[in-house]
């Protein structure tokens, strides 16, 4: 796993993805997803169900509330963005988790 170089775009990105989970209400689009117990350690499992790769595991840390990658993961419902909200999202905090981006 790498995260963006720039601290303040992961900063900003987290954020922006937090506050969508914690503000956005039951009848708003996003992605309601309920955790699994073999997600608990790997938030990469997340990813890859959800989004069909593992390198959104940022936002579901930030939607889970999570301090660090290393943090267990509850099972918990998650309230993600769709993949157009995660781009608009990306590009308001400059953050890029493309490696070959970068």
């Amino acid at each position: 796993m790498s995260i963006e170089n720039n601290t303040s775009s992961v900063q900003s990105f987290y954020r922006k993805v937090r506050d969508f989970s914690l503000q956005t209400p039951d009848w708003a689009t996003a992605i309601r997803y309920f955790t699994q117990p073999d997600e608990r350690s790997d938030l990469t499992l997340v990813s890859r169900r959800v989004y069909g790769r593992v390198d959104e595991f940022l936002a579901v840390m930030a939607a889970a509330g999570l301090d660090s990658v290393e943090q267990e993961m509850p099972e918990q419902l998650l309230v993600l963005p769709t993949e157009s909200q995660l781009y608009q999202m990306k590009l308001e905090a400059g953050y890029v988790n493309d490696a070959s981006a970068r």
